[in-house]
């Protein structure tokens, strides 16, 4: 039980367990992830974006620990502490955290006062795009080759027997809204939601929580932003070039939320998803109401695969 409602302004990062942190941090590294600190027990990357860590993989058997989510300040944590302690966080960047469980059982950890690390240089050319108009005049346009640069963690995806259960908790208690619904059959008959952080007219991701209906609960997949479309391909080619990394789905473009996207498996069968280009909405957007048909269709790229659809990591 938590003491109240906290309105979380944005996801942080997401933990794992993995029982090799050496194979662990190479994929990471190799996916476009940056090492900030490595303990005999827990591995910590980062993105190029400020901030102290996005994705943290504690050693033992493999599993899905659970999600972080920021907080405004230490009184959004006593508010949804309730009898539960507000503790020290023993990390990078320190912190303060309270940690709670969601109806699927991942820990829920709410964060603050994590000090952040200050961004990462980026090697990106400049585009000469149509209406964008030349910005590169004189230059060749060479593309880095090698990892995608990861700016930040996007959303999560999961899987849950209860749908309905899930999606009121994360509203009741991190203060997410709908984006919106996709359904089968009639509109009554909901099969997942698109949620996102509530920062009223401020503009955030189309959504940071995606709960599908599914016959298992679980995490179908963790997403993260990267620079642009180019560094979408060259990770996809590099990490291909490899030849050690299941490839799950992409490249293609989502219909709701409309990101560039492209799904990769970690050594563990943990789906990690390079992403560009979201949907912006703010409290002024209507929630939608979309048939499956259109709701889990991409704009352009095959579709998605059924053991992509079906795939749930605990």
């Amino acid at each position: 039980m938590t003491g109240a409602t906290a309105t979380i302004p944005a996801l942080a990062f997401i933990r794992l367990r993995s029982p090799d942190l050496d194979e662990a941090e190479t994929f990471l590294t190799e996916f476009g992830l940056v090492k900030v600190d490595r303990t005999p027990t827990a591995l910590y990357m980062r993105g190029t974006d400020p901030g102290a860590y996005l994705h943290v993989t504690e050693l033992g058997d493999p599993q899905v620990v659970g999600f972080g989510y920021a907080a405004r300040d230490v009184a959004d944590l006593v508010a949804l502490a309730g009898k539960q302690a507000v503790e020290s966080i023993d990390g990078p960047g320190g912190g303060k955290r309270v940690r709670l469980t969601d109806p699927l059982g991942f820990q829920i950890e709410v964060v603050t006062d994590v000090a952040p690390a200050p961004a990462l240089a980026v090697e990106r050319p400049a585009l000469n795009l149509g209406v964008h108009g030349p910005h590169r005049e004189g230059k060749e346009f060479r593309v880095r080759r090698g990892p995608s640069q990861v700016k930040r963690i996007g959303h999560v995806v999961v899987h849950a027997t209860d749908l309905q259960k899930t999606v009121s908790w994360y509203r009741e208690t991190l203060g997410m809204l709908g984006t919106d619904d996709v359904w089968a059959g009639t509109p009554e008959h909901v099969i997942a939601s698109f949620n996102r952080v509530n920062c009223g007219t401020t503009f955030v991701d189309h959504h940071v929580l995606f709960v599908v209906q599914q016959k298992r609960d679980g995490l179908n997949h963790i997403s993260f932003e990267v620079q642009d479309f180019d560094d979408v391909l060259a990770g996809h080619h590099y990490l291909r070039s490899l030849g050690k990394y299941r490839h799950r789905w992409g490249i293609g473009r989502h219909f709701l939320g409309s990101q560039i996207f492209d799904y990769w498996e970690d050594p563990w069968g943990r789906i990690h998803e390079h992403w560009t280009d979201t949907d912006l909405v703010n409290e002024a957007y209507p929630k939608g109401s979309y048939p499956v048909e259109i709701g889990f269709a991409s704009q352009w790229g095959d579709d998605a695969p059924e053991a992509f659809v079906n795939h749930s990591s605990r």
